[in-house]
């Protein structure tokens, strides 16, 4: 048999997965990683804690799946995106803690970025809103904020790099500090269209050239894992940033085709081919996964509050007492009974970008239970989906692409049926589950397995992918567009102004 070692490395915990020639998982190990808050906006990890974490759930899975080192063909990463770690060459030590990609510390950059009007240039460059999620600002402030580290950076004695980087950097024994088109794509200082840093960018925010890791394809020989980590050298051949990789999983490699993954956020993704799209929408252009130096596009939307709506039900309303209740508790009724909730807990992404956004319950009666707000709630997730899948289709038809056909869908909500059905409803196109669920993990998997021979092209890995259930719209198309509008409206009341 042919096995790949998938390591995905995110936000709350480092997993990794072992899959055969097939995609079919083998075995998984997953450790919890916990958050670090040092004042209200800020949000960072310890460095050292991933790379431990990390490695500790690949020695796991091996033994779970009862297979050596030498067993397996190829290893892919994929990671946290925007995640921003600053470390010495010499010693390996990281300078200051990972700056997440939730982190805020940076707007006050991002401010003079927008006021020096750069944005229309960064965006042309980058596919990118000028914005503290991007690794670009977070670099700029760790320089700024640690004793001696511009005196080190000048003198070439850093390394920067994504959490792909740094789990490469630390596998390889500091022989690889490398990274993929896909995670560049996040950092704000990456052309997408040249594939290369860009001086220009570096210059605007003060960051030295020799900082950065070298570019490679999504699919590429990378570099070995030393022997002495897992038992034997490995080859690295696939490295995507976690949502890139999600949408190489379900297979989504022509123009036209997206997925949205619910976990936590809401990703969306459609490919656009070849084709760098300026969004007109309020979206993102970000490079996809590649598996060769050619370039290749898709347009993105997230939506920051998606499955942790769920967690506040639990947490702070004490609605429920696991998550996995709130299917049974919101199909208690046979509807919202007209609630709508906005869950703006910290403002709004795409496609509004209202950062002052705050959470909304509106449609209350004396009649409203707790069944019709986790209903609302629940709802929420498809409504922000659906506003992103729209966006999207206006994107790609003034770009002369079809609109979506269907939405492949991947992440731990998406095995609520009830949320699938309504989603399906809200498109009026189907939404389809693949067997297998752990697509991102796969497309690290899929990547590295492209590198090393075990599969010959895209299209061979098309014909593994398989639909688990396909939900089907129900609803008229005049009723979704009047369930939107009264979302549209609901969003207006979300803000003060």
């Amino acid at each position: 048999m042919t096995y790949l070692l998938a390591l995905d490395q995110g936000t709350s915990s480092s997993r990794s997965i072992v899959f055969d020639r097939l995609g079919q998982v083998v075995a998984q190990a997953q450790q919890e990683l916990p958050q670090i808050y040092p004042k209200p906006g800020w949000v960072e990890h310890d460095p050292m804690e991933i790379w431990r974490g990390q490695l500790a759930t690949a020695q796991a899975v091996l033994a779970k799946a009862k297979l050596r080192a030498q067993d397996i063909s190829a290893i892919g990463i994929t990671n946290q995106r925007e995640t921003t770690v600053v470390w010495n060459r010499a010693t390996g030590q990281p300078i200051h803690n990972a700056i997440v990609w939730q982190d805020r510390r940076a707007e006050d950059t991002c401010a003079r970025l927008r006021a020096g009007g750069h944005a229309d240039m960064i965006q042309a460059k980058t596919g990118l809103l000028v914005d503290a999620y991007f690794s670009g600002t977070k670099l700029k402030w760790i320089l700024d904020h640690t004793p001696g580290a511009r005196k080190l950076a000048r003198a070439g004695e850093l390394a920067f790099g994504t959490i792909d980087s740094w789990l490469m950097w630390q596998l390889t024994g500091g022989k690889v500090h490398a990274t993929d088109v896909s995670n560049a794509s996040r950092t704000m200082l990456f052309n997408v269209h040249t594939n290369q840093w860009d001086d220009e960018l570096l210059s605007l925010l003060d960051i030295p050239h020799d900082l950065m890791p070298r570019v490679y394809p999504s699919s590429a020989q990378f570099g070995d894992v030393s022997a002495d980590v897992l038992g034997a050298a490995i080859p690295i051949g696939g490295v995507a940033g976690d949502q890139q990789s999600a949408l190489f999983g379900q297979a989504c490699f022509k123009a036209g085709m997206a997925k949205n993954t619910y976990g936590t956020g809401c990703f969306m993704l459609m490919h656009t081919g070849n084709q760098f799209q300026t969004s007109t929408n309020g979206l993102l252009t970000t490079s996809a996964a590649q598996t060769t130096s050619k370039t290749e596009f898709a347009t993105e939307g997230s939506v920051f509050v998606g499955g942790a709506v769920v967690q506040w039900l639990r947490d702070g309303l004490h609605a429920i007492q696991g998550s996995d209740q709130v299917q049974a508790l919101a199909q208690s009724v046979p509807d919202a009974g007209g609630v709508m909730m906005v869950p703006a807990f910290t403002g709004l992404g795409a496609p509004y970008w209202k950062p002052d956004a705050r959470g909304t319950i509106t449609g209350l009666t004396r009649g409203t239970t707790v069944a019709h707000i986790a209903r609302a709630a629940l709802e929420s997730i498809a409504y922000q989906s659906a506003a992103l899948l729209q966006a999207m289709s206006r994107d790609a038809v003034a770009g002369g692409l079809a609109p979506v056909a269907e939405l492949r869908v991947d992440g731990g909500a998406c095995v609520n049926d009830l949320l699938m059905q309504f989603q399906a409803d809200l498109l009026g196109i189907p939404v389809v589950r693949p067997a297998v669920t752990e697509t991102t993990a796969l497309g690290a998997a899929y990547l590295a397995g492209l590198a090393v021979g075990v599969y010959g092209s895209t299209q061979e890995l098309s014909t593994l992918w398989r639909a688990e259930r396909s939900f089907l719209p129900t609803l008229a198309p005049q009723r979704a567009a009047e369930l939107m509008q009264r979302w549209e409206h609901a969003v207006r009341q979300t803000t003060l102004a």
